[in-house]
């Protein structure tokens, strides 16, 4: 018995000098002192050894025992040490080398237009006015001259959530909304998101539009122009060239279409202005007297106007942007063009 307890020593030291991966050394330890390794049945045959003997050969087990379950826990720790040697040979950081600092965020290039717009108008003494964006037909359409079965009412492919409940089709019902509950003099612009029925690559279900609206009294087409054409060249440069084409909106009139000199070729005609030499930009006018009479004002003491334009117009042409799907792609190597 003495004999085969030394012979398992030397084993057991000559196979584990051998390897060189825990799982290999898990698989070997249970070999030779697991539930049914070599160990074990030594463990069983005692029951063999005479009762005079039996006391030195269970010392001589315990010992074999402890001195390999020790081989063991020493081999485990240097594999180990080993094993964090290379990992920090193969990981290690030259602290040479300049800081990775963080990525820094930035605002959506509609975002930044759009308060760029916003501050342009509020140093001009325009309040922002905010409206729901789930809306009544009624402040979408009817409040605004466009009752049932007005032709009108094609020019914008509308979502209904009900006969009576629509998604805005643009940021008008905020004007009546504040001259409902206000008195003149008024001078706003309402920002926002709107909705519309329509999909391709310079239009999207859902853009942003900013409306603006002064009512008070002597208000004259020469103060629309004004402040639009500053408006503009505030945007695009002081040498841009604007001008005002007749047009037809139900709750204007009279009406108009701004057209701005094309920021791609400078007016000597392209592809993007058909050769023209200039580019739809908004559309305004002086306020309709049947607006005034749905919210109580007198149409003969106040006149006004309003004007509203699609913040993706702008910014596709402010930075030569050719799709408005790439707007809401969320595609990082575009955004970054804009930090």
């Amino acid at each position: 018995m003495e004999e085969k307890l030394q012979a398992l020593r030397q084993e057991v030291e000559s196979e584990i000098g051998g390897v060189e991966d825990e799982a290999s050394l898990q698989n070997l330890k249970a070999k030779y002192v697991g539930r049914k390794g070599v160990l074990t049945e030594i463990l069983k045959a005692m029951k063999d050894v005479s009762d005079s003997e039996r006391p030195k050969i269970g010392k001589l087990v315990n010992e074999t025992k402890v001195f390999i379950e020790g081989l063991f826990d020493t081999k485990f720790e240097n594999l180990r040490e080993e094993k964090k040697k290379r990992a920090l040979s193969q990981e290690k950081i030259d602290v040479t080398l300049p800081g990775r600092g963080a990525a820094s965020g930035a605002l959506h290039p509609l975002t930044q237009v759009m308060e760029e717009i916003i501050d342009i108008f509020q140093r001009m003494g325009f309040q922002v006015a905010e409206g729901p964006e789930v809306e009544t037909d009624y402040y979408n359409f009817e409040a605004l001259n466009i009752p049932r079965n007005h032709p009108a009412r094609d020019m914008q492919d509308t979502f209904y959530v009900t006969q009576e409940i629509v998604l805005r089709t643009h940021t008008s019902p905020v004007q009546i909304r504040v001259m409902e509950t206000q008195e003149p003099p008024i001078k706003i612009i309402a920002p926002g998101r709107v909705y519309r029925c329509d999909s391709d690559v310079s239009h999207t279900p859902m853009f942003h539009q900013i409306e603006g609206l002064l009512v008070d009294e002597h208000i004259t087409f020469g103060d629309l122009k004004g402040v639009i054409t500053e408006f503009l060249r505030l945007v695009f440069g002081d040498d841009l060239g604007v001008r005002f084409r007749p047009s037809f909106f139900p709750f204007t009139e009279p009406s108009a279409e701004v057209d701005i000199e094309c920021v791609i070729c400078g007016g000597q005609g392209c592809r993007v202005c058909k050769e023209t030499g200039w580019l739809e930009i908004l559309g305004c006018g002086m306020v309709d007297p049947e607006v005034y009479k749905s919210v109580g004002y007198d149409p003969d003491k106040y006149s006004g106007f309003a004007f509203g334009m699609g913040i993706e117009r702008i910014t596709m042409l402010k930075f030569g942007i050719n799709d408005i799907r790439l707007f809401f792609e969320n595609d990082i190597r575009f955004l970054m063009q804009f930090m």
